[in-house]
């Protein structure tokens, strides 16, 4: 358990925040589901059809329906915030670049005195943040049950497979958790001992081994070595460089303000404040005449005679043109134009 800025949870996401979503913004399932005392209802006990455009609309939240249950003691569980909730979004991006692993959130509105789930346990690594009333834990250890009560300003860590249920106490509970989705050992030299395997002829085995087991050891046996020193072969640091980028280049889009940046770009000068966007990275790697830079959905190319300009931009989370060194001012505008339209750098507004 942590403990932590007692505003912290609510400015990520707020009792006010969820009513706005659940109530005004059109959202629907899969983004919410509803359990209640164990059980998952059905999304037709508060869904409803519509139309867009003359177009049939399924899985709409009905608030109605929604907030009638809730009344009745239902939990209102937001999935992947991340998603559609842009605090949830900076916050979930900024801590994937801590840990190196992807990482989801889940937000859980739940009735004074009531529990959605009966006792259960993750397949990943949680954080739970609570941001409004308080909620009482039922944690199970080592040493047998234990109780945790968590209210605004307390973080609790449960490792993979903590068995936990939850229980609001006098007031509405809103808690966030965040799931750590880790990638392993396992999967990482899965992937590459699999790359090795397709190049395994993929021939048929021998006809006859049934009755001389022999003739296929033989062959075997052949295979196995050949695999073996494929396996020997393996650079440790060219896998740990592929995977590293491999993640920064392949996180979701994430583009908040960009019709906005986009706007701003005619009047963009030497002075024009400027700053990375929450959990974007700025990884350099020479490529021949080029430098690669990772800014974690892609890849960019940008000629190498920029690289100091971009060695400030990837120490400084916040610039401006006339900062960049080695360039003249019009190059430093084109280059900051660039980078805001890539994404990486937003316009201080």
């Amino acid at each position: 358990m942590h403990r932590t800025d007692p505003g912290f949870g609510a400015e990520v996401l707020s009792l006010a925040d969820v009513d706005h979503l659940l109530t005004e913004t059109g959202v629907r399932t899969p983004a919410i589901r509803v359990a209640r005392n164990g059980s998952v209802l059905p999304d037709s006990s508060f869904t409803r059809g519509g139309t867009l455009a003359g177009k049939p609309l399924t899985g709409l939240v009905d608030p109605v329906k929604l907030m009638r249950l809730h009344d009745e003691g239902a939990t209102i569980v937001l999935q992947g915030l991340q998603r559609y909730w842009t605090p949830v979004g900076d916050l979930i991006a900024d801590l994937e670049l801590e840990l190196g692993h992807p990482c989801q959130a889940n937000a859980y509105l739940t009735p004074p005195g009531a529990q959605g789930f009966a006792v259960h346990s993750d397949s990943h690594d949680v954080f739970v943040v609570q941001t409004h009333g308080t909620k009482l834990w039922e944690i199970h250890g080592e040493g047998g049950p234990g109780e945790l009560l968590l209210e605004p300003a307390v973080v609790a860590y449960l490792p993979t497979g903590t068995p936990h249920a939850a229980r609001a106490q006098e007031a509405v509970s809103l808690h966030l958790t965040i799931g750590i989705n880790q990638l392993t050992w396992r999967s990482l030299l899965q992937r590459e001992v699999g790359r090795l395997l397709d190049e395994v002829p993929d021939d048929h085995l021998p006809a006859g081994y049934l009755d001389d087991p022999a003739r296929l050891a033989e062959g075997a046996g052949g295979h196995v070595a050949a695999l073996v020193d494929a396996v020997r072969r393996l650079d440790p640091a060219l896998i740990a460089a592929e995977q590293a980028e491999r993640f920064l280049s392949g996180r979701p889009a994430r583009l908040p303000g960009a019709l906005l940046d986009r706007a701003s770009l005619a009047g963009l000068d030497a002075t024009t404040p400027l700053r990375r966007r929450a959990g974007r990275p700025c990884v350099l790697s020479d490529d021949g005449d080029a430098v690669r830079m990772l800014i974690g959905d892609r890849v960019l190319r940008i000629p190498a005679r920029v690289r100091p300009a971009l060695e400030h931009v990837a120490a400084h989370r916040g610039l401006t043109p006339a900062d960049l060194p080695a360039l003249d001012p019009q190059s430093a505008l084109v280059l900051c134009r660039r980078l805001v339209r890539e994404g990486l750098l937003e316009v201080v507004r």
